[in-house]
């Protein structure tokens, strides 16, 4: 009978260790202390349960869930074990709030990593905070050096106007007075329009998508050179204005103007003028660059097309060379296919680069049956170690423009057998 009930309470415990379903025996037919053996198994069995689902909760992170009874043993480990993640969690909290000063003790290696993490974080809040710190007073002296610069610009003997090419709005004005700054309309500020009578013709400006220079004249013997380029203002695109009176120049220049040192069919300086002016340049030591320009195909156009033809010509190329250079920069014409640019302030690779998107864009000209084209070479002059004569300069640069007609011969000989195809 003894053996009877050990093996009905073995098999018992057996179901409640390993995880099996089981039903608490009857205990009912059990022998004395065989029976009280079993209730104590039953009360095994519910802390046991209880055990496994709270660990199994704690095991997916469920760490608000009710602690279990206290009069469960086999819980206490556990019960301590989610008082510290609940408060871990806590912590956590807290330093994602900005408290860095959280360290914690357990649970055991844990804590040197959540210290360390702690203890950079905090280190980098300071570094952050300092770099704040400095940004802020370097904010605040560009803020100073911008305000400076404006008022250097409004005080300026110039007027600096940015226009939206859409609406014709004058959005800003460096003749303005700060408070103006944001007055947005199509009228310029009262200084402004006291003094520049002809303001439609800036405003109606065109946008041709690269920068021009060019003159205007307010009707009343008073003249103004306006540098005009777009530019990007405030998100938008825009046209800037830069308008200098020039009235005083141009009477300087006039006298110089009356004489004959114009070409007649172009309007630029013919050779006259340039000798005189470089020999006056070269004197003077001046830097200087100078550009030599022949007209390719000129004899041919004239010989086929007729004179008339060839004038439209070299004026197609004279126009199309003055849209690269500035209305300061001297254009000469020095023979009937011959020009020079004399040019201060310019490096020689500035002026090539420009002189090459000359060359690009009349050579592009497709609407006449003959090819345009023009050939180029620069030289700098050296300022006050200039020792070179005028005659080697032309020299040097004439030998510098047959490289680049060498080039456009085998060019032009590629478009008409491209034709002839």
């Amino acid at each position: 009978m003894s053996q009877n009930n050990a093996d009905i309470l073995l098999e018992y415990l057996k179901g409640i260790l390993y995880g099996f379903q089981v039903q608490p025996p009857d205990l009912s037919g059990l022998e004395g202390t065989w029976r009280e053996l079993g209730e104590e198994l039953k009360v095994l069995q519910n802390w046991i349960e209880e055990m496994r689902s709270y660990s199994e909760d704690l095991s997916l992170g469920n760490i608000s869930i009710p602690y279990p009874s206290q009069d469960n043993p086999l819980c206490v480990n556990l019960r301590h074990l989610q008082a510290s993640l609940k408060h871990l969690s806590w912590q956590a909290d807290q330093v994602a709030a900005g408290d860095y000063s959280q360290e914690v003790t357990y649970p055991g290696e844990f804590a040197a990593a959540f210290n360390t993490m702690t203890a950079q974080l905090k280190e980098r809040e300071s570094y952050l905070k300092e770099e704040k710190n400095q940004a802020e007073k370097e904010a605040e002296i560009i803020k100073s050096y911008n305000e400076l610069l404006l008022e250097l610009i409004r005080r300026q003997n110039k007027w600096i106007l940015v226009v939206d090419p859409e609406t014709k709005d004058i959005v800003y004005c460096n003749k303005r007075h700060p408070g103006q700054e944001e007055i947005h309309d199509s009228e310029f500020c009262e200084i402004c329009g006291n003094r520049l009578p002809f303001r439609s013709k800036v405003l109606n400006w065109e946008n041709k998508g690269q920068s021009n220079v060019w003159e205007i004249s307010d009707g009343d013997s008073n003249y103004y050179r306006v540098t005009t380029f777009p530019v990007e203002w405030r998100n938008r695109q825009a046209n800037a204005h830069i308008l200098v009176d020039i009235t005083e120049e141009k009477a300087r220049t006039s006298s110089l103007k009356d004489k004959a040192y114009h070409d007649a069919l172009t309007g630029i300086h013919n050779r006259v003028y340039f000798e005189e002016c470089m020999d006056a340049m070269l004197s003077e030591k001046d830097k200087l660059t100078l550009g030599y320009l022949d007209l390719d195909c000129l004899k041919t156009v004239n010989d086929q097309y007729g004179h008339a033809e060839g004038d439209s010509y070299i004026l197609r190329f004279v126009s199309t060379v003055q849209k690269y250079f500035r209305t300061t920069d001297i254009f000469c014409r020095i023979g009937g296919d011959e020009f020079c640019l004399i040019l201060r302030g310019i490096p020689e690779d500035v002026v090539s680069e420009k002189l090459q998107k000359a060359m690009e864009e009349f050579q592009s000209f497709s609407d006449k049956e003959y090819i345009h084209g023009f050939s180029f070479g620069v030289v700098q002059m050296n300022g006050k170690e200039e020792t070179r004569s005028l005659k080697e300069i032309l020299e040097e640069a004439d030998a510098a423009m047959y490289q680049c007609k060498r080039r456009n011969k085998e060019l032009y000989r590629q478009r008409r057998e491209a034709g002839r195809t």
